[in-house]
């Protein structure tokens, strides 16, 4: 019989590996347990000492059942795309964990699986060692199963900007063009609702919070230019979150936990006090996050306030 170690992959073992090996199967469960393995789900077990997080129980349930490809939040956590929720975000562990497949069988309780007859090779890719849907597909699947208009603008935000998510700079995953193709089966569930959202997503949001901001703002008629150009006297470039022209009016949205790090917050800080010396900027608005998701029509009057205030600017 093989030592148990070196039958691993990846610091994993499946049951079936060490049973194929010649391990009994009434001798195989006390030895794991003598030795310090730890169980990660039925059928498979981690190296004694390996921190077991998400990403080792998905790529477990992967070595268990190769036809489930990480999706949906899971893929979004993988891809580092930002969601409207109160649990986790990039780089925290999602839960449950979600795949999908063309497949049938059983899988593990704790996850949760979505069956699909449209699941191809062009759909999938490889992230951090683990199969998931590519980002195209992952943001189409959260866009048609979006229980809210900004749960859904949120994720394709996401994806089509240039932002910081979790401390780190991330380019663009998408294209308009690539979701607009990923949503325009007419026989997908959610798909109608889904293709009349898309056009209310922009490339220059920042986080999840000027997202919801700026179609609360729609909401109310407020229509201000995103993340325009504005300098400095010295000729610095700054871009507001929001920028009413004719009124000299900036509106910036805070927010520690959406802008992912205190350094990420201190320069915000810092690029708030810049912005007042601009010579096109009279005013400037700040909210945070929790006032943008529980205030939003306190936030749209106070901004009207300063326009009829400003108007003969």
């Amino acid at each position: 019989m093989y030592e148990l170690v070196t039958l691993a992959r990846g610091g994993v073992l499946l049951t079936v590996w060490a049973l194929a090996a010649g391990w009994p199967r009434g001798r195989l469960d006390g030895r794991l347990r003598a030795d310090g393995w730890q169980r990660i789900c039925r059928g498979a077990w981690a190296v004694p000492g390996k921190e077991v997080d998400w990403r080792v129980r998905a790529g477990a349930v992967q070595l268990l059942r190769p036809d489930l490809v990480c999706s949906h939040h899971t893929a979004a956590a993988l891809h580092r795309i930002e969601l409207l929720t109160a649990g986790p975000q990039p780089g925290q562990p999602p839960t449950p964990l979600h795949f999908t497949t063309r497949g049938s069988g059983s899988s593990p309780g704790w996850i949760r699986v979505h069956r699909t007859s449209a699941l191809t090779d062009r759909d999938c890719s490889v992230r951090r060692g683990l199969r998931v849907t590519s980002p195209a597909r992952t943001v189409a699947d959260l866009i048609r199963a979006a229980a809210t208009r900004e749960a859904a603008v949120v994720v394709a935000d996401s994806a089509l900007s240039r932002r910081f998510v979790a401390g780190l700079r991330r380019d663009p995953l998408v294209d308009r063009e690539q979701l607009a193709a990923e949503l325009a089966s007419p026989h997908r569930p959610g798909g109608p609702q889904a293709r009349r959202r898309l056009p209310l997503a922009h490339p220059g949001s920042g986080s999840p919070a000027e997202t919801v901001a700026r179609l609360r703002m729609r909401d109310a008629g407020l229509h201000p230019e995103i993340q325009p150009t504005l300098h400095t006297p010295t000729g610095h470039p700054l871009h507001p979150d929001f920028y009413f022209r004719a009124a000299g009016l900036a509106v910036e949205i805070e927010g520690f936990a959406f802008h992912g790090t205190r350094q990420a917050h201190e320069r915000d800080i810092h690029r708030f006090n810049t912005l007042q010396t601009c010579p096109s900027i009279h005013r400037v608005l700040r909210f945070t996050a929790r006032e943008v998701f529980t205030h939003p029509d306190r936030m749209t009057r106070t901004i009207r306030e300063a326009l009829d205030a400003l108007g003969g600017r």
